[in-house]
């Protein structure tokens, strides 16, 4: 009873949290507008000055969007990963997917140079480059399901996907070593991580990928904690391991490479998140752990956005620098409380 009332506390606390930071994150940046101006314009009314309302309207609400279906996506991926795997070492990008999907941008980014100027400059506006990253990922994807097929052992599946990844990374090694420094530097650009300069539609691709993800993701809770005392354990208990793996397989594919397409490799949150509310919650439960991890993925993104583009600072800084900043630390502060509370 007193764990239930601490739960739906931290969960309240929360909610709380990321409504707040949300118009934090709205608020600040280059130009900082008042709270009361950013609740006005959210609401449906009309700011005082016309240029907040636009740089509300079309530019931060935008990111803040983003930053909250990236740190929700790729936080209940590596979820999912070190679940399956059972390796708390285990993210979103362990199947080889960011190297898939940063191969398909540098085909198109470092490889623009050889291609017809009617193509190359199509595959370097903003959606050729999602749509590369997308089928360089979901290239990887095939490969790692077709393999997958032929073994039983889960594990096997790890090494594979680190094997694909490692072969990918190579490729864009060789590509990167003979390109020139203009395309090299769009490329170090990309793979630095964005969350702005999404337009509401590729907000709403998003969306509608990230939901799907979640959903598949939501429908394996069950056999997740199955998983927690291994795999002959769940197949005692009746549970397709093979259906429930590649269930898992696809929902993390779908959450890490559109994610991975929209805003660049995205570093950190998956891995580290899923251990924050372990920590948090002190629960192995993964009802309870699928919704705080949504809930801490997306404001701890909200975090290091803000972070990012602090007032004063006349440029945005990267937020995959960022993440790391803020995140590492913190999840070595938790491990040693934790240390010290066990002791």
């Amino acid at each position: 009873m007193a764990n239930k009332k601490r739960n739906t506390l931290l969960f309240f606390l929360l909610g709380f949290g990321l409504l707040a930071l949300l118009l934090i994150n709205i608020s600040f940046g280059s130009v900082t507008i008042p709270f009361k101006e950013v609740i006005k314009s959210l609401t449906g009314g009309q700011a005082s000055k016309s240029t907040w309302e636009y740089i509300i309207i079309n530019y931060r609400l935008p990111k803040a969007i983003t930053a909250i279906l990236v740190g929700m996506g790729l936080s209940i991926s590596g979820l999912l990963m070190q679940t399956l795997f059972r390796n708390p070492l285990a993210g979103p990008y362990v199947l080889g997917l960011s190297s898939g999907s940063s191969l398909g941008v540098a085909f198109v980014i470092l490889g623009a140079s050889i291609m017809p100027a009617f193509l190359s400059s199509f595959l370097l506006s903003s959606y050729g480059v999602v749509i590369a990253s997308t089928l360089g990922s979901f290239t990887v994807l095939l490969l790692v399901l077709l393999v997958s097929q032929k073994l039983r052992d889960t594990m096997a599946i790890l090494v594979v996907g680190l094997m694909f990844g490692s072969f990918t990374s190579a490729i864009v090694g060789i590509l990167t070593y003979f390109s020139s420094a203009e395309q090299l530097q769009k490329f170090t650009f990309w793979s630095l991580g964005n969350l702005g300069n999404l337009s509401w539609l590729s907000i709403v691709i998003l969306t509608i990928a990230v939901s799907i993800g979640l959903l598949m993701s939501l429908v394996c809770i069950k056999p997740l904690n199955a998983l927690l005392l291994g795999e002959n354990y769940a197949r005692s208990l009746g549970l397709n391991f093979k259906k429930t793996r590649l269930i898992i397989i696809f929902a993390t594919s779908i959450l890490a490479g559109s994610i991975t397409a929209f805003a660049g490799p995205i570093a950190f949150i998956g891995l580290a998140v899923p251990h924050m509310a372990k920590l948090l919650f002190q629960t192995s439960n993964h009802f309870i752990l699928y919704w705080s991890t949504l809930l801490i993925g997306a404001t701890i993104m909200l975090i290091c956005d803000v972070v990012s583009q602090m007032p004063g600072l006349e440029v945005t800084l990267p937020i995959n620098a960022i993440t790391s900043i803020i995140g590492a630390p913190v999840v070595i502060w938790l491990l040693v409380r934790k240390q010290k509370i066990v002791s």
